[in-house]
């Protein structure tokens, strides 16, 4: 059987919030088999520990935040990719404040730290949420689906009218594994416009962005002077943020992922309504490695 996966050991990092600017230190420690993604804030007394999960997904602009009995832990959705894209089950996420430190503006720090923590397989079976029949959540801003797949593929598609954008693929097609994740989306970075930086640090977002962990793009070009990471990273950082979204399920999914112009909030929409719909989905166990969909077989070596 495929079984859950935790880390080997704890594992530590510091950074700094995107949002917020704010210095952060961020450790993973092992969990249980079942705990699943557990986020503890430990600069407060008490701790406040909130499980990721649709239902807890309280803010999203901008980021994928949690909220719980008015505590945050905001931008969650880079390392929640990284989990998903390495198949880490359980897991517990302390930070030193109120957001998840951004690193390079992709997953791949995360990727790291995970495998330098190393991935223990654990004696319970892992569980997925297979998709039955097709849901799918579309508002004015954009839309996103799910729909049965035996295996795991995403398809995203961005419209932005901006011609450094437009020069790239837009859209994109993937059957996700633990590997293609690792060298297709994983090093992909967030990115923004110079024309919104005044705005969002009026409102203290974005205090903490620099070229260091952004694609950074004036009204006609990239600003970084060593460019892109993939000729389509743009949209393949979007994809990496849906990743990340669609694992606050607590499961991988068995099914395939649709995007137009969404984003987190739709992400998360989208979750909501399939929940609302207990026929569309089943949690499932899967049997040996050759009878799992390609996405989800034992591909790379546990340390």
């Amino acid at each position: 059987m495929l079984q859950q996966r935790t880390l080997r050991k704890k594992v530590k990092t510091v950074g700094i919030g995107l949002h917020s600017g704010r210095k952060v230190e961020l450790v993973l420690r092992p969990a249980a088999v079942n705990t699943g993604i557990i986020f503890r804030r430990v600069d407060l007394d008490p701790i406040i520990e909130i499980k990721a999960e649709p239902t807890a997904v309280g803010e999203t602009l901008l980021s994928t935040t949690l909220v719980k009995a008015g505590v945050k832990i905001s931008t969650i959705e880079h390392i929640m990719s990284a989990f998903a894209g390495l198949g880490i089950d359980n897991a517990y996420v302390d930070l030193s404040a109120v957001e998840v430190p951004i690193m390079d503006g992709s997953a791949a720090p995360f990727i790291y730290l995970i495998q330098s923590a190393g991935i223990k397989n654990q004696h319970s079976a892992k569980r997925f949420v297979k998709i039955n029949k097709a849901i799918k959540f579309e508002n004015q801003a954009g839309w996103a689906a799910l729909t049965p797949f035996d295996g795991f593929n995403l398809s995203f598609e961005i419209d932005f009218a901006h011609p450094a954008v437009k020069a790239t693929r837009q859209y994109l097609s993937l059957d996700l594994s633990h590997q293609s994740y690792t060298s297709e989306i994983s090093r992909a970075r967030t990115f923004g416009f110079m024309r919104d930086v005044e705005s969002l640090r009026s409102q203290n977002m974005g205090l903490g962005g620099s070229f260091a962990n952004a694609i950074v793009l004036d009204d006609f070009r990239i600003l970084n002077k060593d460019g892109l990471r993939y000729e389509d990273e743009f949209v393949k950082h979007k994809m990496l943020d849906a990743v990340g979204d669609l694992y606050t399920l607590g499961y991988g999914i068995i099914g395939a992922y649709h995007g137009y112009k969404s984003g987190h909030a739709i992400n998360n929409l989208l979750l909501r309504e399939l929940l609302q719909h207990q026929d569309a989905w089943e949690i499932i166990t899967l049997g040996e490695d050759h009878k799992a969909p390609v996405s989800f077989r034992s591909d790379y070596e546990l340390a």
